[in-house]
């Protein structure tokens, strides 16, 4: 079979070389009786090539099994998995095979197997290695003719070094590696894939299609989908049925998808190559940023103080935000505390002072934030995508600060 009839036989949707490139390599080691391990973030959809391979292989007919690693508890997964005899724990009543007993012939499919147990990991081993497994509660072998295919989320090389998985496991399983790729390594198949889901729920709930505008289906495809595919259905999903208006805008758009980039000020990049981007006095305004909370912080602390009439150690160390910095502040109150206690009194600094010298901060610190964002738009010829990574915030930031500061493009 060529990988476009695997495709319509499985529903896989998309095009991207990436995901052919496993699909490719799914239908090559299907044949064979190797172990494979398949790796991807959670959502990119690696639960159809244990399929691809199941139904390519010459045990099509015996029994699949798939099994979520994760969601079996620890004390259980054992029984679960190798079965167990009567009366080897509290509650067995009666003998009861296991996985790897059912599925003789077969292939088992397990899902998070680095969620697995280093006691189980060992007798999934033994598996590999020499076809055979013991019950729990049993002494005796017991042989079994099964086909092992893993996949995980997670970086199996960290979980070594941390000593949560075994490395000759590991080398075990990954007789051939079967990579899927993220749906931000393959933007190509975004609009595909939504219009897709949009058709399949127009036809579920009985109403027509959404339909993206130019802006929305941009915004979509260059969206970080931390959740992939199974987020990218989500969404669809959740825009069928709220959405009366069919038509779908980016205000509209947004409005959905959760912000990716907790930063809400625009703070640069630092680049080897700086002759071509911002100023370096520009980029003294990043540090003026991650400042800004600090310095509202110690004004208000002043004027609070100001305010009671009276200022001693006491009053400052246990304010909330002192007591975060304390070891500064002792040391700057015991070096010289009664010379600047002593000319904040007799300067007699008012309310309205520090109150008007926050107003004026924010909006200095406003301005530099619309200049800025004007020079990154200018500079990409107002492409929000480009200019939003030079700014070092997500476009839909970008998008927001853009109505907040009333910048037109």
């Amino acid at each position: 079979m060529n990988i476009q009839s695997i495709k319509q036989r499985f529903e896989i949707i998309g095009n991207s070389p990436l995901l052919d490139r496993a699909i490719d390599i799914a239908c090559q080691v299907a044949p064979t009786d190797i172990s494979v391990l398949i790796s991807g973030e959670s959502g990119v959809g690696k639960e159809v090539f244990p399929k691809i391979i199941h139904h390519l292989s010459a045990r099509k007919h015996g029994p699949y099994i798939a099994i979520n690693c994760g969601a079996i508890p620890e004390g259980t997964i054992d029984s679960e998995l190798f079965g167990h005899e009567k009366g080897s724990f509290t509650d067995a009543h009666e003998a009861r095979k296991g996985y790897f007993e059912v599925a003789n012939n077969g292939t088992i499919f397990l899902d998070e197997v680095a969620e697995l147990p280093l006691s189980t990991q060992v007798r999934l081993l033994r598996v590999l290695e020499s076809k055979e497994f013991m019950k729990v509660g049993s002494s005796k072998a017991v042989k079994t003719n099964v086909r092992v295919v893993a996949a995980t989320n997670v970086n199996i090389q960290d979980a070594i070094e941390k000593g949560k998985f075994r490395e000759d496991l590991y080398y075990r399983l990954n007789s051939v590696p079967i990579s899927v790729p993220s749906l931000r390594e393959r933007k190509q198949d975004i609009d595909l894939l939504f219009r897709k889901f949009s058709s399949d729920f127009a036809e579920k709930y009985r109403m027509p299609p959404l339909i993206l505008d130019e802006q929305a289906k941009q915004y979509l495809i260059n969206y970080h989908w931390q959740g992939n595919v199974r987020q990218l259905k989500n969404i669809t999903e959740q825009i069928s049925i709220i959405e009366r208006d069919r038509n779908i805008t980016l205000d509209t758009l947004i409005k959905y998808l959760p912000e990716t980039n907790q930063r809400d000020l625009p703070v640069l990049f630092e680049k080897a190559d700086t002759t071509q981007g911002f100023s370096e006095r520009e980029l003294l305004y990043k540090v003026l940023f991650d400042m800004k909370k600090d310095i509202h912080d110690l004004k208000k602390i002043i004027a609070e103080i100001m305010q009671n009439d009276s200022i001693n150690d006491n009053n400052m160390k246990q304010h909330p935000f002192i007591n975060k910095h304390r070891q500064n502040f002792d040391d700057f109150i015991d070096e010289d505390k009664d010379i600047e206690i002593q000319h904040i009194y007799e300067d007699k600094i008012s309310q309205e002072d520090v109150k008007n010298d926050i107003e004026e901060e924010e909006l200095s610190l406003q301005k530099k934030e619309m200049d800025l964002i004007k020079k990154a738009i200018e500079k990409y010829k107002g492409k929000r995508r480009k200019a939003a990574e030079e700014l070092g915030i997500s476009e839909r930031t970008l998008y927001r600060k853009l109505k907040e500061l009333g910048i037109n493009l």
